[in-house]
């Protein structure tokens, strides 16, 4: 079975308050994540259906900033209501990223909103109307592949601390040197220099509050009934092959394109074989 990937980020205007209540921010970031993601896989218009998945909070970016966000590893599709089949993914990546990005957004304000009436916490009320404005991040990549590659993947995300020991480079008493990667400028792997209290500043906004659970499961992946569902959605999986892509021209479009506003739909995914034998050589006379 094939696993996405999907990554919800909070904006940096709440880093404050991630600072000063990280237990409560980091809360609602797993339990608002975790509703988004069931309610948009459980409309009929997304894919109607009950699905499972894990998320991991990261809290820091490659320069050692404060950047919070939720990593969620999902099996490709879920039981339907009734639990009796298994409905198979019908988008490239899974789930519409700007509805859940909206989802995401009204959700997360709503609870922050009420956790301010309750004064749980002390904030401007003109940030929740900022937070509004913006769209929210929300990330998504195409299934990676068999269980093999997924375990290979979460190894590098479950237990690792904001900066491992192979990307810093010296110290020599008053200054730390480490490698860091600019995603904002192409991938290009860069050299900070940071004093040692700054460096140490920076680490320890990644401490999290005693006793947080940084990696939780939710849906028919959460403990209760975890063993059950799973037995189930083998069986499921073992008696039935997964539906090829319809490609007709009666299939609903998703998007349109940016360029002639023409109707765009999803086709199967391919081989890198597949497609050299599908396309034909280019016309060299």
């Amino acid at each position: 079975m094939p696993y996405f990937h999907v990554v919800f980020t909070l904006p940096h205007a709440l880093n404050p308050l991630c600072q000063r209540y990280p237990r409560l921010l980091y809360d609602l970031l797993f339990r608002v994540a975790a509703q988004t993601m069931l309610e948009v896989a459980a409309d009929p218009r997304h894919l109607g259906a009950r699905i499972g998945f894990l998320s991991i909070l990261h809290t820091w970016g490659q320069n050692l900033r404060l950047h919070p966000h939720l990593h969620c590893v999902i099996p490709a599709g879920g039981f339907d209501p009734g639990y009796s089949h298994w409905v198979h993914p019908r988008y490239a990546f899974f789930l519409p990223v700007k509805v859940l990005s909206r989802v995401f957004r009204g959700k997360y304000l709503a609870l922050l909103q009420q956790a301010l009436r309750q004064r749980r916490i002390d904030c401007p009320s003109t940030l929740v109307r900022a937070l509004l404005k913006d769209d929210w991040v929300v990330y998504a990549k195409p299934a990676f592949g068999d269980p093999v590659r997924v375990l290979r993947y979460l190894g590098r995300y479950t237990h690792r601390v904001a900066i491992s020991n192979q990307r810093l480079l010296s110290f020599d008493g008053h200054r730390v040197r480490f490698r860091w990667k600019d995603y904002a400028h192409g991938n290009k792997q860069r050299i900070m220099t940071l004093t040692a209290s700054e460096f140490l500043r920076r680490f320890c906004q990644h401490v999290l509050p005693r006793g947080f659970v940084r990696i939780r499961h939710f849906g028919y992946l959460a403990n209760a009934r975890r063993a059950a569902l799973m037995a189930l959605a083998r069986q499921q999986l073992a008696s039935k092959t997964p539906p090829r892509p319809h490609l007709s021209g009666s299939t609903p479009a998703t998007w349109r394109c940016p360029r002639c506003g023409a109707n765009m739909s999803i086709g199967p995914n391919l081989t890198a074989q597949q497609l050299a034998f599908q396309c034909k050589p280019a016309d060299s006379s």
